[in-house]
């Protein structure tokens, strides 16, 4: 791969916000490749977590987002592989679905807007 690969995303707050405050926290530059297993170190960190839960969700939308990014292919393999993490990718486990019009509209009644 020629270069260094760079993690893009919205300039906004969102959900990579606290993946940001988590590795600024650490003293990790947004994907340095620093030679360990995760973004922290070597060990699982709630980086990793959430970073992989960001990564599952915006492969709803879509599957080939990063088909160009084998690090973040990589971090998401070892941590979707781990045995209670694949339990939890499980149909019928506690991993709620995509949001969609129907649980939009359930929200919606519920807080009367």
């Amino acid at each position: 791969m020629a270069g260094k690969p760079v993690f893009h995303y919205d300039e906004a707050r969102g959900r990579m916000e606290s993946v940001r405050w988590l590795l600024a926290a650490a003293g990790v530059e947004v994907l340095k490749s620093h030679g360990q297993d995760y973004l922290v170190g070597n060990k699982l960190s709630k980086a990793d977590i959430h970073l992989v839960e960001m990564i599952y969700n915006m492969e709803e939308l879509d599957p080939n987002i990063i088909a160009n990014f084998p690090l973040l292919q990589a971090l998401k393999t070892r941590i979707s592989d781990m045995p209670t993490i694949k339990k939890f990718l499980q149909p019928g486990s506690q991993r709620q679905p995509p949001v969609d019009e129907k649980s939009i509209l359930k929200t919606r009644k519920i807080f009367k807007f």
